[in-house]
């Protein structure tokens, strides 16, 4: 079982980023691909281009072709990312915007209807949080952001859902807290692949 983790955080030594590595060294070797956006330099622009491929009217541009690629080689995709605004970043949201598209990731049907074309992934969610899991239950936040991105994406495009973790209290000054709370996302997110593969096996 391959495994892409995506990642967009410009800190490098951000605590994101930091899972994201953590998570890829758990993880059996050789199995496992980071693609970091923001050091990459990833373009999240929705332009002309991308328009004109999404209608069917032009080549797909070569830097989604890569992601896709990157895609397709892959079993499980896990997004880790920071929440903003109690959602994704929009270098993370542009990607899915680029990359997720109408004749790759599902397909507008002419007689009517979607086609929905990653069935073979599993998708696995590491939001980083700075507030309290009480707060996000409280407001209904957890709730808003999973129905976005798993009903909204990954359900879309028919991908599994996999593990959906939230890192809460990323900001603490708790050192040994915090860390606790991310070797326990890296330890779920771990156990599902694991688990998944072997169940395959």
């Amino acid at each position: 079982m391959n495994t892409l983790i995506v990642t967009a955080h410009p800190d490098h030594a951000s605590l994101t980023s930091g899972v994201a590595r953590r998570l890829a060294e758990a993880l059996p070797p050789d199995t496992v691909e980071v693609a970091d956006l923001a050091a990459e330099g990833f373009d999240p622009r929705f332009g002309m281009v991308d328009r004109a491929a999404y209608r069917g009217h032009g080549e797909t541009p070569a830097d989604v072709v890569r992601e896709q690629e990157r895609i397709d080689r892959a079993d499980h995709l896990v997004l880790a990312f920071p929440v903003y605004w109690w959602s994704m970043p929009a270098l993370m949201k542009g990607w899915i915007d680029r990359v997720f598209v109408n004749g790759w990731a599902f397909e507008v049907a002419p007689e009517g209807g979607t086609r929905r074309q990653l069935g073979r992934l599993t998708v696995h969610l590491i939001a980083v949080a700075g507030d309290s899991a009480g707060t996000y239950a409280r407001h209904g936040y957890e709730t808003a952001m999973r129905t976005q991105i798993e009903h909204g994406i990954v359900d879309y495009v028919g991908a599994r859902r996999g593990a959906t973790v939230v890192v809460h209290e990323s900001e603490r000054d708790d050192a040994d807290a915090r860390d606790a709370l991310v070797e326990e996302a890296v330890d779920t997110v771990t156990r599902a692949v694991v688990g998944e593969a072997s169940r395959a096996s």
